[in-house]
């Protein structure tokens, strides 16, 4: 009806405006828009056009924050609701556990007692983090700078060795002693793996087949327990380390026997902790079949990166060889990137300071000087080890659960780095004896569980670096119990701001120069100070104090 109005007002010669809704649409753009529509009309503004395309990029970078925070903040209330429906349904199901017609006194009760542990890690078909994040450029780029560095320190150490020697210099005499005696490191592995194979695996079906007809159930476990114990205390514990000793294997090939001789015992401690409750249930329930898992799933749990035990994990559909080579190249990458940390930045440094008297500039020097190495070290460790090594060995056995790590360089707390360094152990860990020590104890004593595993991990960690290097000195024990415990409670979950996390990365980088610094020095000192005759005690002592003393 507005348009023939205002056809009508054409025809009479009216000069009047019609407001038809175009018109009155564009008499409600803005006055850029109608600017750049009439220079359309004819031969188009660019630089009209360039000032609005930086004026619609401006608006878009103000509004990007605000979308960016309301994003998380709507991810944050959909994962606490998870949480909250989780929490809802366990009660439902423990609840459902009790009859309504209950006392009180009765469910009270019941609340109360101690869940035993059996449920403990649920596994879940999930990517590596890393793996995921490298497919954003901006991170794929830092990865290419690690690449470039590494290139840097091969030009470096050939140009060197070619203005010393006149001549490109391509030995690799460092990992030929580090590696050294092979043959005896597979033939103790092979040994261990085939033990671990065969005597935790007939034990338990032994035990758990003679459990259900025994009349002395105590005795009867009592003695295949003692028997396992025996099995991981001398067969596992003392035979591989005595082999690492008495045929003086170097430094790396001791650490692959020993880091072996741990996994196996953690291993077979698992295979037996969820598989004993298993039978003690069928047998309370007097079911006519025995839970005994196959020896299959066993030798699969052997091989498969995780130590919690379970008869069946969740399976990727095929395996892909190329990103199993991609994997195995990584780590031999990371290998050869160590070798030219120590020749280039190691080496050279301790070889001239351990001939040096002691004193407190050089030892501050020293420590300062050591962290660039060691926390390159560090993320070398962190990225062959947890990421390429575990990834490699989950591909080929389509093994889908790959968070062996979480994001544990956001972390704010030592407690968040503690729990995503390391998920694979720190799951054992935490089932295994934390959770198990409060099972036992109560629930009360969650400090003195705390302290234990802290004290289980400290003397782990310092009985690998003792075996291997071939001397007792505990700096990482010390560093672990004494400002690892501290930072635990200081540094706890309620710190949440980017200031915690800047704490927590200098600490870091300070313990990583400490812990080369130091042992380096005590390394380099038992070479320059040998002993003759050396006793029990001489082997106990830090040599590079009374070594400095004497130079």
């Amino acid at each position: 009806m507005a348009g023939e109005d205002c056809v009508r007002k054409r025809r009479s010669g009216s000069t009047t405006t019609c407001k038809t809704p175009d018109n009155e649409e564009m008499q409600r753009r803005p006055e850029s828009e109608r600017s750049f529509q009439n220079s359309s009309n004819g031969r188009v503004d660019v630089d009209h056009v360039i000032t609005r395309k930086m004026q619609l990029i401006a608006e878009a970078e103000q509004l990007k924050p605000a979308f960016m925070k309301e994003v998380d903040s709507h991810f944050t209330e959909f994962v606490n609701s998870l949480v909250a429906k989780s929490v809802l349904l366990d009660s439902s199901s423990s609840a459902s556990l009790f009859p309504a017609s209950c006392s009180e006194k009765e469910l009270h009760k019941a609340k109360t007692l101690r869940a035993p542990p059996e449920h403990g890690k649920i596994f879940t078909a999930r990517r590596s983090l890393l793996d995921e994040l490298f497919e954003v450029s901006h991170i794929r780029t830092i990865y290419h700078m690690f690449i470039a560095l590494l290139i840097v320190f091969i030009l470096s150490t050939l140009l060197v060795d070619f203005i010393d020697e006149g001549r490109l210099v391509l030995g690799f005499d460092l990992l030929v002693f580090v590696f050294g005696k092979f043959p005896v490191v597979f033939c103790t592995w092979l040994c261990m793996f085939c033990a671990t194979v065969i005597i935790p695996y007939n034990l338990f079906v032994w035990w758990a087949q003679g459990y259900c007809s025994s009349s002395h159930r105590v005795l009867h476990s009592l003695f295949y327990g003692m028997l396992f114990t025996l099995f991981q205390t001398a067969g596992l514990g003392f035979g591989p380390t005595y082999i690492a000793v008495s045929y003086a294997l170097p430094p790396a090939s001791r650490f692959i026997v020993i880091l072996e001789q741990v996994r196996l015992v953690m291993k077979a401690h698992s295979f037996v902790r969820e598989n004993v409750p298993r039978v003690l249930s069928s047998v309370k329930d007097k079911s006519s079949t025995v839970p005994i898992p196959r020896i299959s799933q066993y030798l699969y749990f052997l091989f498969a990166p995780t130590l919690i035990y379970r008869d069946n994990y969740p399976r990727n559909p095929m395996i892909r060889w190329g990103y199993v080579a991609t994997k195995f190249a990584q780590v031999l990458g990371s290998l050869f990137y160590a070798y030219y940390i120590f020749v280039r930045l190691c080496i050279p440094q301790f070889r001239n300071s351990s001939q040096e008297t002691f004193s407190l500039r050089g030892l501050v020097l020293c420590i300062f000087n050591s962290i660039l190495p060691g926390v390159l070290i560090l993320f070398l460790v962190f990225f062959a080890f947890l990421h390429c090594w575990l990834n490699a060995f989950a591909e080929m056995l389509r093994f889908a659960d790959r968070m062996f790590y979480k994001d544990w360089w956001n972390s704010t707390s030592y407690a968040n780095y503690y729990r995503t360094w390391n998920v694979v152990v720190h799951d054992w860990l935490y089932y295994y004896a934390y959770r198990d020590f409060l099972w036992f104890f109560g629930k009360k004593f969650k400090a003195a569980a705390m302290l234990s595993v802290f004290t289980v991990s400290a003397a782990v960690h310092e009985y690998v670096l003792s075996i291997c290097f071939g001397y007792f000195y505990p700096v990482l024990f010390c560093l672990f119990m004494c400002f690892g415990m501290v930072f635990n409670f200081i540094l706890n979950d309620r710190r949440k701001g980017p200031i915690w996390n800047v704490i927590m990365w200098t600490s870091l980088f300070l313990g990583q120069g400490v812990i080369i610094c130091l042992y380096s020095q005590e390394w380099y000192a038992r070479q320059y100070c040998p002993m003759e005759n050396p006793t029990f005690l001489d082997y106990l002592k830090p040599r590079s104090w009374s070594c400095h003393m004497k130079m």
